[in-house]
């Protein structure tokens, strides 16, 4: 008698394999991009669902915490579309630009593409972008730099249905913010995979919002990723906002590449999601590049929260600063994964790190990670990380000028959370983000 043998793959990598198969036929893009699409698939295929013998996924078991894969979304009609944008809008009253991306499909009529071509800022979709058969329109399918082989971005390359393509010019000034929102709108649980780029040219300035957001109580899934490069003395702030629903599972990517002389302000904003994961890959090319990396990560109930980021000094005179704040509560688990990389070459580099958190219950964990890697002889570099309760005796000061507890408790975690978000210098911009963290600290008061 013989006994077939036990599959090695969990359901969940056999069902998004069939997904795959019955979606390459349809799926954008010129016969060079097929075959793209055919390498990333077999990478993640090679690779499986990340789990905790993975180094850069130790705290993120994707094989454990991802139970099912959800059909791929169709594209929504126009009536669910604006009814999700009109109750999900997390920028309430910000003027800017909005490009919408509604279950993995660019949406033209909630988008104001004329608007932003209108300042010379050119607008592509990645269907459109991906019918062309040119060598730099496949490398928008590329691995971000820094990554290795990493099977979560290989899956996104291969399932792609949309996204973006920004262009701002050499030597432009976009006058508004410009958003790039991703909205679920099913009310059954689906996937969805985008994909974005946006190159910043020498000498020009914009800043860029991601909006992530979806319904309470679905189990909807999304892999988005984002491309950025700054050219040389241009300036890039970009504001990472993830709102999704409480049951939702997101996976975003974002990568940078600055180059000589250039800026990028990266701001994270996290509350929401059942199990999300931030990843972030940042190379400082050129000399005297700049970067600064802020983050406000707020984690209640029972959601799973990972931020991962990879800062590549690879060139001299470079500077970086990374700044974490964390809140867990309730049940919540959550990381922060960080690791500067100065090359031998990256002499003069001056990068700081630090990842402060407070744990609000006895329930609720969070691990700390942050690393240095160098190479170099000639450099300032540092990192630290605290773990802890609020100041008990803040809290009574506070208390014995009558103020009631829980609100003395939501002051201070106001105060701890906000810092991130002066290092914008965008006062309009951080103004419009605070209601988010008033929110969530609502919530935590309850």
């Amino acid at each position: 008698m013989s006994v077939a043998p036990r599959s090695l793959k969990t359901e969940p990598e056999l069902a998004l394999a069939e997904q795959y198969r019955a979606a390459r036929a349809i799926l954008p893009g010129s016969t060079a991009v097929a075959r793209k699409r055919d390498e990333a698939f077999a990478v993640f295929e090679g690779l499986g669902l990340p789990h905790r013998r993975v180094e850069a996924w130790k705290y993120t078991d994707l094989r454990a915490l991802m139970r099912v894969a959800v059909p791929v979304a169709d594209p929504p009609g126009a009536v669910a579309v604006s009814a999700s944008l009109a109750g999900a809008d997390a920028l309430a009253g910000l003027d800017r630009h909005r490009l919408v991306i509604a279950d993995g499909h660019f949406q033209e009529g909630e988008s104001s593409r004329e608007a932003l071509r209108a300042e010379g800022v050119e607008v592509a979709t990645l269907a459109d972008f991906l019918a062309v058969d040119h060598p730099r329109v496949l490398a928008i399918l590329d691995t971000p730099a820094g990554a290795g082989e990493d099977a979560m971005t290989a899956l996104n390359a291969a399932m792609a249905t949309d996204g973006v393509v920004v262009i701002v010019p050499a030597g432009v000034t976009v006058s508004k913010p410009i958003e790039i929102i991703h909205v679920s709108t099913t009310a059954e649980a689906t996937a969805s995979y985008a994909r974005s780029a946006v190159q910043i040219g020498a000498g020009a300035t914009a800043t860029l919002v991601v909006t992530r957001t979806g319904p309470l109580g679905i189990g909807y899934q999304a892999n988005t990723v984002l491309g950025l490069s700054v050219g040389e003395g241009g300036r890039a702030t970009v504001v990472d906002i993830a709102a999704d629903g409480d049951r939702s599972q997101h996976l975003a990517t974002f990568s940078a590449r600055i180059a000589a002389g250039a800026t990028l302000d990266h701001l994270a904003v996290r509350a929401g999601a059942g199990l999300s994961r931030l990843q972030g890959f940042v190379s400082l090319e050129g000399e005297g590049a700049k970067l600064t990396a802020s983050g406000a990560n707020m984690l209640g109930a029972k959601a799973h929260g990972d931020v991962a980021l990879l800062i590549d000094h690879a060139a001299p005179a470079a500077t970086s600063r990374i700044l974490y704040r964390n809140v867990a509560k309730d049940q919540a688990v959550g990381s922060f994964e960080g690791r500067i990389l100065v090359q031998q070459v990256a002499q003069k580099t001056d990068g700081r790190m630090m990842t402060n958190t407070l744990i609000l219950s006895d329930d609720a964990e969070f691990a700390a990670k942050p690393e240095l890697e160098i190479y170099a002889d000639d450099v300032q570099c540092g990192h630290g990380a605290t773990t802890g309760q609020l100041d008990g005796t803040a809290v009574f000061y506070l208390q014995s000028r009558g103020v009631p507890r829980p609100e003395a408790e939501a002051l201070l975690l106001r105060a701890f959370l906000a810092e991130p978000l002066e290092t914008l210098g965008d006062a309009a911009l951080a103004e419009a983000l605070g209601p988010i963290l008033d929110a969530w600290l609502a919530g935590a008061a309850d």
